[in-house]
């Protein structure tokens, strides 16, 4: 054999046993890195679950806890519940009328100034009358009312021109308290048939704050223990029906509505089903003060007042007045009675800048009680109408 074939051989060895060798290390390193095999009995951990970050996790051994999810990996949130309004718990009416009564004995009106002059002047003569007489006209009471309390006044009280003035407040407050009417029924009319709710109609023009009205007695039926549903029949009103949803949504009462400038008449008629598959107590309808349309108002008001009855009979239909307008309300009442037959009167703003007469004229004028009043914007602030509670918040007592 030649020396080139054994220098051959020798070199061919060599790369083989190098070969080996590598290979040899490299799976001795590779076998260093995996986990032991488990002993007998012991039970190899299944892998965990990875996180919705979609990470791997390594290997885990049986006992050691779970990994947790690599840092920055966000856990789902959960749905977030729908909101609840809160429910108010409406004041009782009870101290309700107390409170408005000490608010109109606070107030500044006209009527209330002028009984607070005459009752306070040591000698009642000709030009104390003539003033008072003065104030009870400014204060909307009218003058055919004014003109029969200072006949029956100076009747009783004159004697050689001088008055005694607490005995002009005894007949100061009866003689007001008969003209306001004491025995006129204010109560709310709210009988109804068997499966059939108690509907009240509400009417009168914009601005007299008559969907907050609808509103207020809304938590004064809810505070006597009543259920009631709203009927949002002012659907030309940009917000009416929001407005509506949201003082109902104050005591927990719903609201059936439509969108703006849907038929009113349906609505109504939507309110009442409801409130008769659902068995409550009252519907409480909001009607619209001025339309869009070419309809006249007050046909619109009566077609809305029969689509009702078809349904159930309508218990009350309160005129909202403003009690600030003075004769413009007494116009707008004389309108409405005329058509939809005005039950009873809602007078608003009766607080410090009203004029506390047009209590006796507007039900001179439609033959009908006032039968709710209203001293402000609060949600609390309407209350049933009471004659002596009136006199005698007017005389400051």
């Amino acid at each position: 054999m030649s020396a080139d074939l054994v220098i051959l051989l020798i070199l061919i060895v060599l790369a083989a046993a190098i070969a080996v060798s590598t290979v040899v290390a490299l799976y001795s390193r590779h076998k260093n890195k995996l986990p032991p095999k488990p002993t007998t009995g012991e039970v190899e951990a299944p892998p965990a679950e990875a996180p919705q970050a979609e990470v791997e996790p390594g290997p885990v051994e049986v006992g050691e806890p779970a990994p947790e999810p690599p840092a920055g990996t966000a856990e789902p949130e959960a749905a977030p519940e729908p909101e609840i309004p809160a429910v108010e718990e409406p004041e009782a009416p009870a101290s309700r009328m107390a409170r408005l009564r000490r608010r109109l004995a606070s107030s500044n009106n006209a009527l209330a100034r002028g009984l607070a002059q005459l009752l306070s002047a040591d000698r009642i003569d000709e030009d104390t009358w003539d003033d008072f007489e003065t104030t009870l006209i400014t204060s909307d009471l009218g003058v055919a009312p004014t003109a029969e309390l200072v006949e029956k006044l100076r009747g009783e009280l004159a004697v050689d021109g001088v008055s005694d003035p607490e005995k002009a407040r005894t007949v100061l407050t009866r003689e007001l308290t008969n003209l306001v009417g004491p025995d006129l029924d204010r109560s709310l009319n709210l009988d109804h048939p068997e499966g059939r709710p108690a509907v009240v109609l509400m009417v009168g023009v914009n601005g007299t704050g008559k969907t907050t009205t609808c509103g207020k007695l809304a938590r004064v039926l809810v505070a006597e223990g009543r259920t009631v549903l709203l009927g949002a029949a002012d659907t030309f009103r940009a917000a009416a029906g929001e407005q509506l949803e949201t003082w109902g949504e104050r005591v927990g009462v719903r609201t059936i509505r439509k969108e703006e400038g849907a038929d009113p008449a349906s609505v109504a008629y939507q309110a009442v089903e409801t409130g008769i598959n659902e068995g409550v107590d009252v519907v409480l309808v909001d009607t619209a003060g001025r339309l869009h349309t070419k309809t006249g108002l007050m046909d619109e008001l009566g077609k809305v007042k029969r689509v009702i009855e078809k349904l159930a009979p309508v218990s009350e239909v309160l005129l909202v007045l403003d009690a600030t307008t003075g004769q413009n309300g007494l116009i707008q009442a004389r309108i409405f009675s005329e058509v939809v037959d005005v039950s009873g009167i809602v007078l608003s703003k009766l607080d410090g800048s009203a004029k506390g007469g047009i209590v006796v004229q507007v039900q001179r004028e439609l033959g009908v009680p006032v039968k709710l009043i209203g001293l402000g914007e609060g949600a609390d602030d309407l209350a049933p109408f009471e004659p002596d509670q009136f006199v005698s918040g007017l005389m400051g007592e």
